[in-house]
């Protein structure tokens, strides 16, 4: 039935309102129809129109498949903790199996200051060991709010955001908190204070701080 309508002949009265015969080419039926559903003010023939005529084609462009990363996730706080990851081992609490880590440390602090000659400006010298990491320095609590801390030396085997781990040389593993503490640290004859309420940032984050030159710094 639907096929029988479109075959079907246009009646008489329409081919008199449109203009055309139903009768003609389908090309000349396309270019009659054009011609007379197009603006009379066009200059254009069909023709011209046709082949000039720009088409805009929507486009879009091609979504990239966005691999998920394969590489693998780090512990978090709680997984490390229960892990113990931080803890060392009594068997490893041994002031003489970190040596070595202190020999490296002052190479690296020798090479970090330039020489640490005799010479050296104290200024400078602070303000690289201010950004220094202090894993294997042999340090001293010289004061402290806590009078138990006092004298207390050894090798620095951990460094937290808020305390120092250091093993001492009767094989003790040490917590001290840096806030209310000043410890000193000598490399080469040059002594060196470190004041632990300014100094309360991981070695990391410690890097990259700017810190201020300022005389003196009261406990």
């Amino acid at each position: 039935m639907e096929e029988a309508l479109v075959r079907a002949t246009i009646p008489q009265d329409l081919e008199k309102l449109l203009g055309v015969e139903s009768r003609l080419h389908p090309k000349a039926f396309t270019d009659a129809f054009l011609k007379n559903s197009l603006p009379q003010t066009t200059r254009c023939d069909v023709n011209n129109l046709l082949t000039h005529k720009a088409l805009i084609l929507g486009y879009s462009r091609p979504k990239k498949d966005k691999r998920k990363s394969k590489k693998p996730k780090g512990l978090n706080a709680r997984q490390k903790r229960a892990m113990k990851v931080f803890q060392l081992k009594p068997e490893h609490q041994r002031y003489s199996l970190f040596l070595p880590l202190h020999d490296l440390w002052r190479q690296y602090v020798i090479d970090l200051c330039s020489g640490l000659k005799p010479t050296s400006n104290p200024q400078f010298v602070q303000q690289k060991l201010l950004k220094a990491d202090f894993h294997g320095a042999i340090v001293t609590v010289v004061r402290s709010k806590c009078p138990s801390y006092v004298g207390t030396t050894g090798i620095i085997v951990q460094e937290f955001k808020h305390v120092f781990k250091i093993i001492t040389r009767e094989d003790k593993l040490k917590v001290i908190p840096k806030r209310n503490s000043v410890f000193s640290v000598e490399i080469n004859g040059f002594v060196s204070h470190i004041y632990g309420s300014k100094f309360e940032q991981r070695a990391s984050e410690r890097s990259a701080k700017k810190f201020k030159v300022r005389g003196t710094i009261d406990l």
